[in-house]
């Protein structure tokens, strides 16, 4: 995606929102990650994704995407990035899903409002509004409970 002036905001929405999903996936050993790119069983790849969204997510907000890709040096940790797909309410985003030993992150390659409100902010707000209603868990304090 062409990095714009409200690329990094939503880029950290979908990072804060995946979180959960990233750190299910980096329990896996890189070693089984790196086997099933090496040998294209992305049918296997899309279960673990889908198992570790299916924890946070609605079914079908978080899938894996067309494939992936792999680094793998000498002397230097593993890095791999998954294709992803999610799809909140009247949304889908295309991005890379990147792990590593110590973190994650995400790079947002297209995100797709069906429905648009016509200005980025505003898009922006839905884009946050929607991922949280996708969620299992929310994460805003219920007023019963203060």
């Amino acid at each position: 995606m062409k990095k714009c002036s409200f690329t990094n905001q939503r880029e950290r929405i979908v990072a804060e929102a995946i979180s959960p999903v990233a750190s299910e996936l980096r329990l896996l050993d890189a070693a089984d990650l790196i086997s099933l790119l090496r040998f294209e069983l992305y049918g296997n790849l899309s279960d673990l994704v889908a198992s570790a969204a299916e924890l946070y997510f609605h079914p079908g907000t978080v899938s894996f995407g067309a494939g992936g890709d792999y680094r793998l040096e000498w002397g230097g940790p593993p890095e791999i990035v998954l294709d992803v797909e999610i799809k909140p309410r009247d949304i889908t985003i295309y991005a890379q899903l990147i792990l590593t030993d110590a973190h994650a992150a995400i790079d947002i390659k297209h995100i797709a409002f069906h429905t648009t409100a016509g200005d980025p902010d505003a898009n922006t707000a839905m884009l946050a509004e929607r991922l949280q209603e996708a969620r299992f868990v929310k994460t805003t304090a219920s007023p019963l409970y203060g």
